[in-house]
Parts: C-alpha cells; structure tokens; sequence
C-alpha cells in the first residue's frame, strides 16, 4: 500500500522523476486556471447572470465573509490568497472522485510547500501594513527575551501547519483504500463521501489558521479606539 503519491513514479532519468504529486498538483492547477478563467470571461453586472457566475460570487462572498469574521476588516486585500489556499484544497479532496487520482495534498512536499507560502506571506502582510520596522518590533513584544520564542513559534505553527493537513489526507485516503481491499463496494462509497467532507473542512481550517497567523501580524485586527473628545470642562 502507498503511503503517498511520491512512490508513483511516471517518468524517471537519473535523479530527476516525475511522480503523481507533480503531475496531479500541475494538473489541478491547470484545471483550475482555465476553469476561472471560462467562468469569468462574460462576468455581468446586470440582473441576468450565468449559474456559473452565480456560483462564483457565492464562493466569494463566503470566502470573504469568513475573512472578515477572523478580524481582517479589508478582506478584497487577502482573498487572493486565502481564497487560492482554500480552493487548492478544497479541489485536491474533491477530485478524489476521479478514478486513478491521487490528491497531492496527501504527499508532505505538497502541505510543506503550502505551509511555506503562509510563512512567506505572513511578514510580507505585516511588512505592507505596519512597515519593515514596525513589523520586525513585533517580534520584541512583550519583551525583548520573547525574540527567540516569537522566533521558534513562527517556524512551529509552519511545521504544524503542514504535518495537520498532510496526516489528514493521507489517513483518509489510507482508510478508503483498505475498505476497497477487505469489504463490500457501499461501505468504501459512503467512507469516500465522509472524505470528501473531512476535506473539505481541513480546507477551512487551512485557510482559516493562515488567516488568524495573517491577522497577529497586522494591526487589521486590532480595534480602532474612537478619538477622545476633549473635557467639556477643561481651560475652565
């Protein structure tokens, strides 16, 4: 039994290999290109739209309106890319479905390089909203000692961040594949649904935790304090 995609191997010469993890992961996001980009070739701000439009402007609005509920008050800033996360996610579980797909969500190089783009992200965020200096200053808060514990977090919650995603999906897909082995065909069909919805929601977890790490390194969600309104008294 494969513990990932990695161990199939389509083309190989010497050291360089070309595994399904490269293949499906190119694949989806190929698919997933053109497919936005048929989707929102005749976008319409009239009242009659297309289904797919339709679709679309749901997927948005939630993706945004869950932005917003983690505190980041200018979510069009940050759907770029929590929304590629998520959908990237989402799509590597949903193509489970597709006979001979493996999803590259189940190999650790994949959830690693992930993981790494929330890294890169989090202080390019911080950096645009608060300015280098500012956003290096965090690191000192709430004292100077914290450097080094800031430090070891921030490479922690990555590691995390890619061991969660990367243990979920390939448990599940392990899972599916030893039903298929020892029992009858209903029971690995209602486990691969159960997949598809475990997918689904460590999508949202993903992209809801880059959203929480992006949101600490801005001020996005720190309440505004309202501006003091002088003493009705004072110079009397």
């Amino acid at each position: 039994m494969r513990l990932s995609p990695d161990e199939i191997i389509f083309w190989q010469q010497g050291v360089f290999k070309l595994n399904a993890t490269i293949v499906f992961t190119w694949g989806l996001m190929l698919a997933m290109a053109v497919g936005s980009k048929l989707v929102t070739r005749r976008l319409s701000t009239d009242l009659t739209r297309s289904r797919w439009q339709n679709f679309l402007e749901i997927i948005v609005t939630g993706i945004e309106a869950q932005i917003k509920d983690v505190g980041l008050r200018h979510p069009k800033q940050y759907i770029g890319f929590l929304g590629t996360l998520f959908l990237f996610v989402a799509m590597a579980s949903l193509c489970t479905v597709i006979p001979g797909y493996e999803p590259p969500t189940g190999s650790l190089s994949t959830t690693a390089a992930l993981a790494l783009c929330v890294m890169v992200s989090v202080p390019l965020f911080g950096i645009q909203d608060q300015g280098l200096a500012g956003y290096l200053k965090t690191y000192l808060e709430p004292t100077v000692i914290m450097l080094p514990f800031n430090l070891i977090s921030e490479a922690s919650r990555t590691l995390a961040l890619a061991v969660r995603l990367f243990g979920n999906m390939m448990s599940g897909a392990m899972i599916i594949g030893i039903l298929l082995s020892i029992t009858p065909f209903i029971f690995p069909v209602v486990m691969t649904v159960l997949g598809l919805l475990t997918g689904m929601v460590q999508a949202y977890i993903f992209s809801i935790l880059a959203a929480v790490y992006i949101a600490a390194a801005t001020h996005e969600s720190r309440p505004t304090l309202p501006p003091t309104a002088p003493a009705s008294g004072a110079g009397h």
